[in-house]
């Protein structure tokens, strides 16, 4: 009984830290980019660091900037979709990977992947929208 309960609150703490992570899941393709070009043209290991983390930061900025500089509600909507469609993917990898052993069906196996990965990407926006207001309120 011990292990079933260790198992399930393992999970939960696996699924909480997985939400928190994918929501930032384009500055972090961004900067494993750009740490891979740096790398790949002979940088080295702090170079690549500086440029991953910058263009982390310049990601986050350039989105934060559109969002309070436009008026426009269209181009406010891309700057956000821009944003949380990889976090769509990664909640999706992310659902999809946790219940692939439980659920047997690939059609409920893909739903719930989707439904998953739409809450990750409603969150994201959500999260990144309040910050834009946040920063730029002061």
């Amino acid at each position: 009984m011990t292990l079933i309960l260790l198992a399930i609150s393992l999970t939960i703490a696996a699924c909480v830290i997985a939400y928190n992570l994918a929501i930032y899941a384009l500055p972090v393709m961004a900067a494993i980019t750009a740490a891979q070009y740096a790398w790949g043209e002979g940088a080295g290991v702090l170079m690549s660091g500086f440029a991953a983390i910058g263009t982390a930061l310049l990601s986050i900025v350039l989105v934060i900037v559109v969002l309070g500089f436009a008026k426009n509600p269209v181009l406010r909507f891309i700057a956000l979709a821009l944003f949380a469609v990889p976090a769509v993917i990664a909640g999706y990898a992310l659902v999809y990977g946790i219940t692939k052993n439980v659920i047997d069906s690939g059609i409920a196996l893909n739903l719930l992947g989707g439904i998953g990965g739409l809450a990750i990407g409603v969150a994201a926006i959500i999260n990144l929208n309040a910050l834009g207001e946040l920063v730029l309120s002061r």
